[in-house]
């Protein structure tokens, strides 16, 4: 039997779940798990066959309805805090969501249950929303439950994977369990470039951009350019990382790359003018899901729009698994005290 129990609050795809199932082992179960989305739904199910169902409001669920777990796992909704967002924080109410007030029904489950740790990410616009005033509600929440919290900004190209991505993570272990040996890991390999994650043999004509949408980015990121702003889209060198994924906006654009590898221009999809002859191309899925530390064998069975929604929305598994090792030494370590004193 699994020695220690979890839920997945704000699952996703699994991202989380899946880098703690890595670090764990056979020594974690997870017994419960929550997402909205009907999409990322299908994608969860596609890849942890394990018969739990998928609940959906969290808002809906009676903290009495959960069953006891050790382990809460939360990426709760970073729209409200997020650097490029509107940063509402806890007043953000997008399409009767209440995105900015989720944390609040993980603290309610949390209090009822008492489990021995807590982990969230977030983006880390989080740590600065409204001067701090946010986080620092955040982690006076989780104390006044019961909880010593750490927190640390870490960057995935640290671990692992060729992307600029940071976030906060937010790691609280119930009071009466002597976490002082916790530790934030550091970096465990800052080597990966996009070579090392870019497909093997030439990908489908879909994913190079038209001549005509390769201008008109062109002309965008010039006016932008012309008033002093930063933005518009990005080519990003196969020697260097890419930026932060992100599910919106100018996700894809923004991580653009040079692939001379296509032979067969005859586009697949309606566009205007001619696919471009320069190479320049957007990410597969499964690259973006390589940015993310994602297995091969992970699989997306939807279209690629909600594979790249969703995987900008998801967490960079590596970095998840090397906290979760650190999560799990400190509880291991406290089951082996226990032993001995009984």
């Amino acid at each position: 039997m699994a020695k220690f129990t979890s839920i997945d609050l704000f699952a996703g795809i699994g991202g989380i779940r899946l880098g703690f199932g890595y670090a764990f082992g056979d020594n974690i179960k997870t017994v419960f798990a929550s997402e909205i989305d009907e999409h990322a739904v299908k994608t969860y199910k596609a890849n942890f066959n394990d018969n739990i169902s998928i609940f959906g409001d969290i808002t809906k669920i009676s903290e009495k309805d959960i069953p006891h777990f050790d382990i809460c796992l939360a990426g709760f909704p970073c729209q409200a805090f997020s650097l490029a967002g509107k940063r509402k924080g806890f007043a953000d109410d997008y399409k009767g969501l209440a995105r900015g007030t989720l944390f609040f029904d993980l603290a309610r489950i949390c209090a009822y249950h008492k489990p021995k740790v807590i982990f969230c990410e977030n983006v880390k616009g989080l740590t600065i929303h409204d001067k701090g005033k946010t986080f620092d509600i955040i982690k006076g929440t989780l104390e006044e439950i019961g909880y010593t919290v750490y927190e640390k900004v870490l960057n995935s190209r640290d671990f692992g994977v060729p992307q600029n991505r940071e976030r906060i993570y937010i790691v609280a272990f119930r009071k009466g369990i002597d976490s002082s040996r916790f530790k934030f890991p550091k970096p465990t390999d800052t080597s990966k470039r996009l070579n090392d994650i870019i497909e093997k043999t030439p990908v489908s004509v879909k994913y190079y951009l038209s001549t005509v949408y390769l201008d008109t980015l062109r002309k965008h990121k010039e006016r932008h350019a012309a008033k002093g702003n930063g933005f518009g889209y990005e080519i990003r060198a196969n020697d260097c990382v890419a930026g932060a994924i992100v599910c919106g906006g100018m996700g894809r654009e923004r991580n653009l790359i040079i692939d001379k590898r296509l032979t067969d221009f005859t586009p697949k999809t309606h566009i205007k003018g001619e696919v471009n002859r320069e190479g320049v191309r957007k990410m597969t899925p499964r690259e973006w899901a390589r940015l993310q530390g994602f297995p091969e064998n992970f699989k997306f069975p939807l279209a690629d729009v909600h594979s790249y929604k969703q995987l900008g929305n998801s967490v960079t598994v590596p970095v998840v698994e090397t906290i979760a090792k650190e999560i799990k030494n400190v509880l291991m370590e406290q089951k082996r005290e226990v032993a001995i004193v009984t």
